[in-house]
């Protein structure tokens, strides 16, 4: 431990901590902009500089090391002096736009200046007018607005593997681009938006679809109908001022109907028909030796991207099976208006998510028009929505709590928690247990599979048949575990899982790339939270136990893996070798 003192007050830490972490511990606020919690310090903005009681020296707070006995100022007249340039500095090279921005009013560098009362450029603007991409029509990069502080690089590079991203040229010079200058839909980006929940300010941002959502509401010969995922519930509040991880399904559903929204349905109720589905595949593979093995789950349409880009060969080992959402969008153009007597070409199905990629995902293949129809006509992430809810003047913290439209929005608790990492593969073992044994599970909860530890590795005895399982999130962290698969293949050795889950977003959907700003693990841990209490609060707990799920196969699926099930549900995969690591 080292013990030091901040503004005269006694700090004791642990050794290798920096001077940052030690005046978060004392409630001692040094401002920052190019640090966040997720990625290691860079030093790049010069904002939280330091004094050290005799040295003559400021020294960067975010990267340099409490040692014994040192005595720190963290604010004085030089100190404030020094940070107010500092912003003017950059904000010379910044464009004096905030009210057309995507971050307005939640924005980091806004905020300090705003905090040092900066009313005035006192440095002559240098703008250099670089395009906007947003080729990729998931998220959009806007440059002109990047102040080069690298945590979108860092992100992309170092958290998620990827790579899309980089710095090119330098000096004045240097701007932020998909990597060779080429337009971001051309490079290795996946759409995970990470690089836009990162970025401080609005250099990248979710591609705006809100107002096409009006459009169609406002649209009498549209039938619009909406669907919120599991993640959703418990990060929407934290731009009304709830408290983290705060479940708010029943608020939403009230709000959703104000909006003018025909019915509301429940990505949950597809993430319990997809675990049928996936069970079944999982059974008939592990169990019936019916396809290869390990079977890797295939929600994430980030994950899916980065398979065919970097693993193509691995894609016989890829559950067919669509993601919730994409379930409940063909079966609202399908057995739903069927159901009501609708017309499908009039029905709009939007999508609620915590997820940018799934904007890319809802036309990624000729089976996402299943139904005749594109199954999903818009996806809106959890920020759109809440500018929504906002816009519509809605008191959303005193709305009464509504249920969803039952024909497509009852779940069961192991689809809640499909939005935190590991619970795909908790909820697929509830369901593939009792497919195996045809008993019911005396305890439901898979522990060994939750929390935020980059791979978890476990095996679970089915009446004393060893099933071997892996779970990763964040792209960073899969390379070991296909690794792993490729050479037990290779060396027709024995495999190290059966089972594998990957979520592209560290977290899972609760760390979504489109979830309001400002996310962290302990931000992830309180989300995930009010999931499994959820779950653990639930009355039908199991998937396959959904009495509408089960409605749904008797009155028009017949059963799962079926020819019907097969044609909706589920869909085929593309290599895309060109970015094979």
């Amino acid at each position: 431990m080292i013990k030091a003192k901040i503004n005269n007050i006694d700090v004791q830490v642990k050794k290798g901590s920096t001077i940052l972490d030690a005046a978060k511990l004392i409630n001692v606020h040094i401002p920052t902009l190019c640090k966040h919690p997720d990625l290691h310090a860079t030093a790049g903005c010069g904002i939280c500089i330091v004094k050290i009681k005799g040295t003559n020296k400021m020294m960067r707070s975010c990267c340099t090391p409490l040692d014994e006995g040192m005595d720190i100022i963290t604010h004085d007249q030089e100190l404030q002096q020094t940070r107010k340039t500092v912003i003017e500095l950059i904000l010379s090279n910044h464009p004096n736009d905030c009210l057309q921005c995507g971050r307005n009013n939640n924005c980091e560098l806004q905020k300090l200046a705003g905090d040092f009362g900066i009313r005035e450029f006192p440095f002559k603007q240098h703008l250099r007018n670089l395009p906007e991409d947003g080729s990729t029509g998931t998220i959009s990069l806007v440059p002109e607005k990047c102040i080069l502080c690298g945590r979108c690089v860092q992100v992309c590079q170092d958290l998620q593997d990827v790579w899309a991203l980089s710095f090119l040229e330098r000096g004045l010079n240097t701007r932020i681009s998909a990597a060779g200058d080429i337009n971001l839909a051309d490079s290795p980006c996946i759409k995970c938006g990470q690089c836009s929940a990162h970025c401080p300010t609005g250099a990248i941002v979710e591609f705006d679809q809100t107002h096409q959502v009006w459009q169609s509401l406002y649209n009498p010969d549209k039938y619009c109908v909406v669907q919120i995922a599991p993640a959703v519930r418990v990060a929407i509040g934290e731009a009304f001022g709830f408290s983290e991880g705060a479940n708010l399904t029943g608020k939403l559903y009230s709000a959703l109907r104000m909006l003018g929204f025909k019915a509301v349905f429940d990505t949950t109720f597809g993430a319990d028909l997809t675990i049928v589905e996936e069970a079944s595949e999982f059974v008939e593979r592990f169990v019936h030796k019916k396809g290869a093995l390990p079977l890797i789950t295939s929600c994430c349409p980030s994950w899916v991207d980065y398979m065919e880009r970097f693993y193509p060969d691995m894609i016989e080992y890829f559950s067919t099976a669509k993601s919730p959402h994409e379930m409940v969008g063909v079966l609202s153009k399908t057995y739903y208006a069927q159901k009501n007597k609708i017309d499908p070409a009039k029905i709009q199905m939007i999508s609620v998510m915590p997820c940018t990629a799934k904007k890319y995902e809802v036309s990624r293949s000729e089976q996402m028009f299943a139904s005749g129809y594109q199954d999903i006509d818009i996806v809106l992430t959890t920020r759109e929505l809440a500018r929504m809810i906002k816009q519509a003047g809605i008191d959303f913290a005193n709305l009464p709590d509504e249920s969803a439209d039952h024909i497509l929005g009852d779940y069961t608790g192991a689809g809640v928690i499909f939005g935190a990492t590991g619970g795909v593969m908790e909820a697929a073992l509830r369901t593939a247990y009792h497919y195996v044994t045809n008993k019911k599970l005396a305890k439901l909860e898979f522990n060994n599979v939750r929390g935020l530890e980059g791979v978890k590795e476990t095996e679970i005895d089915i009446e004393g048949t060893i099933v071997k399982i892996a779970v990763a999130h964040g792209i960073g962290n899969v390379e070991y575990v296909l690794k792993k698969v490729e050479k037990a293949i290779a060396e027709k050795t024995e495999l190290p899982y059966h089972f594998i889950e990957v979520m592209a977003c560290p977290g899972g959907c609760v760390g979504g790339g489109g979830q309001p700003y400002g996310v962290t693990d302990k931000l992830r841990i309180k989300r995930a939270q009010g999931l499994y209490q959820e779950d653990a609060d639930t009355k039908i707990r199991s998937s396959h136990e959904n009495p509408f799920v089960c409605k749904l196969y008797a009155e028009f699926l017949g059963k799962p893996l079926g020819e019907k099930s097969h044609k909706l549900l589920h869909t085929r995969y593309t290599p895309k070798p060109m970015y094979k690591k």
